[in-house]
């Protein structure tokens, strides 16, 4: 199985018949496809209602059950809860977030968190560098996530090792890791979407340090792509594809880790899994 965490919706031509071929060509069974962006980021060309966001999303995954529609909410509108229900009433497996005006433990946005935890959807949210224009990255930085240990019940996802904070991205999961020995009811669960991000130069590192460093992470990890519907880059999959499975390889990186990484890990991440995954957790002096 091979399923692509990270699937972008771009205000311009698509054809769902298109898309869905060259996910067959690619040898991609699924994955997540995020909405359109909302007014904030001022990526659109025209202004979409959150129900056309909404409806359009789902109708580029009613035919496949393998791909898993995201909502991208800014979860700073004054009807960001409201959207919430709305989404989960319609279908909709989770959401995406994108901090470019605040930051994460903004306490508006930690309401629209407890929201979605209560409905047991997952977050996808926007981490490291962002491409922008604008004085964004500094909101986007993985240490101020920590802010989400105070939601439980969530699972949320940071994509791109969070590049160039990659080190910080993997201490973070470690201090999520280390959380559940202090506090036994915790049950918010943190992912990391390896989703470039981060530059071919830097990807044997990232994947050395994420594979070796002893933490219990093997089954909180996503692959993707950041490509899009409107033109779902095969090449760019198979470049990615083949980069990571020749450093996996090198790092003897066991079968069962890597079917987690293309495929079970996400299911378990957007709740389709049924299976128990149990985790070591990290003890100072252990």
């Amino acid at each position: 199985m091979l399923l692509d965490s990270h699937i972008h919706i771009f205000d311009r031509d698509m054809d769902r018949d298109d898309f869905y071929n060259k996910l067959k060509e690619g040898g991609v069974d699924g994955g997540i496809v995020i909405s359109l962006a909302p007014d904030a980021l001022k990526w659109n060309k025209t202004d979409y209602s959150s129900q056309n966001r909404l409806d359009n999303v789902l109708w580029i995954c009613e035919e496949n059950p393998l791909l898993f529609p995201f909502y991208w909410l800014n979860p700073l509108e004054k009807d960001a809860i409201d959207q919430v229900r709305e989404a989960v009433a319609c279908g909709i497996k989770g959401f995406k977030i994108i901090c470019n005006t605040h930051y994460p433990g903004d306490p508006a946005a930690m309401k629209v968190y407890n929201e979605i935890a209560k409905h047991e959807k997952p977050v996808l949210f926007h981490s490291g560098i962002l491409w922008d224009g604008l004085n964004s990255s500094e909101y986007n930085k993985p240490s101020r996530f920590e802010a989400l240990l105070e939601v439980n019940g969530l699972k949320f996802a940071l994509a791109h090792v969070s590049w160039p904070w990659h080190d910080e991205c993997i201490a973070v999961y470690g201090k999520f890791l280390n959380a559940y020995t202090w506090r036994k009811d915790l049950s918010v669960e943190m992912f990391i979407d390896i989703a470039p991000g981060t530059p071919p130069l830097y990807r044997k590192e990232v994947l050395t340090k994420l594979y070796c460093i002893g933490y219990d992470i093997e089954n909180n990890l996503l692959f993707g792509t950041d490509s899009n519907v409107n033109d779902y880059n095969i090449k760019w999959l198979k470049d990615w594809l083949k980069r990571d499975q020749d450093i996996l390889a090198e790092l003897d990186v066991k079968e069962e880790a890597k079917e987690a990484l293309y495929g079970k890990n996400l299911l378990r991440f957007v709740n389709e899994y049924d299976g128990i995954v149990a985790k070591k957790l990290l003890v100072t002096g252990e």
